[in-house]
């Protein structure tokens, strides 16, 4: 059984000015739905409190959190599941610890590797990047602009595909068209003026 998936993620980021459970308690507050946890600058210790904490914003806003990569802590703290980021991760092995109960996230930048990660039978959904230039995150891949997501519509592809990377409010409309199943965003809700409006706004343009 499939399971659910937002069209809509919200990550959150390392910010100077205001941290991860801020973040969250502003987008939950904003509507969010689906609230990726990313942060890797953390020892265990400080992820799993900060974690415990932020899940106790998701589950009074009825909100799915997701963790970054950091899959040995959902035993710890009470997430529902996990997006990883390393496109040669071992994803089988992964399902096979966090088990079928875990929602299960991948990441491709390549036709390829979505395909291969789609063939595995194992990943829940594809984020897909990146469309744009990000800050959020350091990578080398390169950028998929438009013509990028179009390229999927020649594809099989059955596995729900997130386009992530750099995606502005302006952009919304046209990247549905593609044929994507929904956008993830960070720095343009984190870095706004008024991030809670932000992301309503992000929210309109998907639903």
């Amino acid at each position: 059984m499939k399971k659910y998936i937002s069209k809509f993620h919200y990550l959150t980021q390392d910010l100077p000015d205001r941290s991860h459970v801020q973040q969250v308690q502003i987008a939950c507050e904003a509507g969010a739905n689906w609230v990726q946890y990313r942060c890797m600058t953390k020892p265990e210790d400080e992820l799993v409190d900060e974690l415990n904490e932020i899940a106790g914003i998701c589950d009074d806003w009825g909100a799915t959190l997701i963790i970054t990569n950091h899959y040995h802590l959902l035993d710890k703290v009470d997430a529902q599941g996990v997006h990883i980021e390393d496109p040669l991760a071992d994803l089988a092995a992964i399902r096979a610890t966090i088990t079928d109960e875990k929602t299960l996230g991948a990441s491709a930048s390549n036709p390829d590797t979505l395909m291969k990660i789609q063939s595995l039978g194992v990943a829940d959904y594809c984020g897909y990047g990146p469309f744009a230039h990000t800050h959020t995150k350091h990578n080398d891949y390169p950028l998929l602009g438009f013509d990028g997501y179009r390229q999927l519509e020649k594809l099989p592809i059955d596995i729900p595909v997130i386009a992530v990377g750099g995606v502005l409010l302006n952009d919304v409309e046209r990247l549905l068209q593609t044929g994507i199943y929904g956008i993830a965003v960070s720095g343009a809700v984190n870095l706004a003026l008024n991030p809670g409006s932000a992301l309503k706004e992000f929210y309109r343009k998907v639903y």
